[in-house]
């Protein structure tokens, strides 16, 4: 059972200028003030550039309301593990919990809560056969149409299933991919009916491929858009900065082991490319977010790294250890972008 809390340390480099109409100003991923955490922290959402949550493996949950300068702790439950995060409003949300029997100090066994009050108070989520969801890694909220689609998978270490409701988490169904992969960590849809998953071929890491399963008719039925050919292996984290180009991070934990790879498609997911993200065996890659098609970055587990070129080239940027989960909000003609793993950072450009 392998999910590496500890790979964390750090490596410097400011950025400027960007292959675009008009160049970026010079911008660093700024430490925001947040309680110290021993480890890597998973998720962090907001709902506008100023209001947004993040939460850790001790069950603590924090709010901010003026884009992280300030955060208030709104919610502790000790024995959850806050491993995924997802809002429709400042108000109403999800929160996934990894589960219990994959790390320590974690009692609570209910995989998904929901709140309607901002995050101070939650509740479990019901729904038929959610007995058998061991835990939750990632949640998907999409609005589409006058429909509201929540996605939550999970898990790290297996089994691999997916809660999907289609009306603004009222109800519920629970989808098994059990036939097709040993764990999921991550979930993206596009619309009702076209959605992905990164996970891995086996719930053993020494036996599992890295995989990207893909549905096209709301999950009835998923195949691979791709599968690496080596083992010890997963998908970790996806992000597709537009309908057609996507990024996913792939992570090895063979001993010795030393290409670091990402994977991309330029074709809505139909294929996918690795391309060599760095060639280090004590990089562990974690979390993907993009501004555009070719400027985004990578967390990895002694630092972040940062591509220009649509992922050809990579170097090295401070933006906090263990990254595993980049957001980015567009919106007023800016842009803004938060990493959490060992520390919370923004961008603003």
């Amino acid at each position: 059972m392998i999910d590496r809390r500890s790979f964390i340390g750090a490596a410097g480099l400011s950025v400027a200028g960007c292959a675009t109409s008009a160049p970026y100003r010079q911008a660093q991923w700024r430490v925001l003030p947040t309680e110290p955490y021993r480890g890597k922290q998973d998720d962090i959402f907001f709902v506008s550039p100023d209001v947004g949550w993040y939460g850790n493996g001790a069950g603590k949950l924090f709010h901010t309301t003026n884009g992280g300068e300030s955060w208030t702790k709104i919610w502790e439950q000790p024995g959850t593990f806050i491993r995924a995060l997802g809002f429709l409003d400042a108000q109403r949300g999800f929160l996934g919990n990894v589960g219990t029997n994959y790390f320590p100090n974690v009692t609570d066994t209910r995989p998904l809560y929901r709140t309607a009050d901002g995050g101070s108070t939650w509740t479990p989520v019901s729904a038929p056969g959610v007995e058998a969801v061991a835990g939750i890694c990632s949640i998907d909220v999409l609005h589409w149409r006058r429909m509201t689609l929540i996605h939550a998978a999970g898990r790290v270490g297996g089994p691999a299933m997916i809660m999907r409701s289609m009306d603004g988490g009222e109800s519920w169904r629970v989808i098994d991919l059990g036939a097709h992969a040993g764990m999921i960590l991550d979930v993206k849809f596009f619309d009702a009916m076209n959605g992905f998953v990164c996970a891995s071929s086996s719930a053993d890491i020494e036996q599992g491929n890295a995989l990207i399963l893909r549905t096209r008719d709301g999950g009835e039925t998923w195949a691979p858009a791709y599968r690496g050919a080596k083992a010890f292996e997963n998908c970790w984290k996806m992000h597709f900065p537009s309908r057609g180009v996507g990024y996913a991070t792939v992570q090895n934990y063979r001993e010795g082991e030393s290409a670091r790879v990402v994977v991309k498609t330029v074709d809505g997911g139909e294929t996918w490319r690795e391309v060599e993200l760095v060639n280090d065996p004590e990089v562990r890659e974690f979390g993907v977010g993009f501004v555009d098609e070719t400027w985004g970055w990578v967390g990895g587990s002694t630092t972040g790294f940062e591509t220009r070129d649509g992922g050809e080239t990579w170097v090295p940027i401070e933006m906090g250890r263990a990254v595993n989960k980049i957001r980015i909000l567009h919106g007023g003609g800016h842009t803004r972008a938060f990493a959490i793993g060992a520390e919370v950072r923004r961008l603003d450009i």
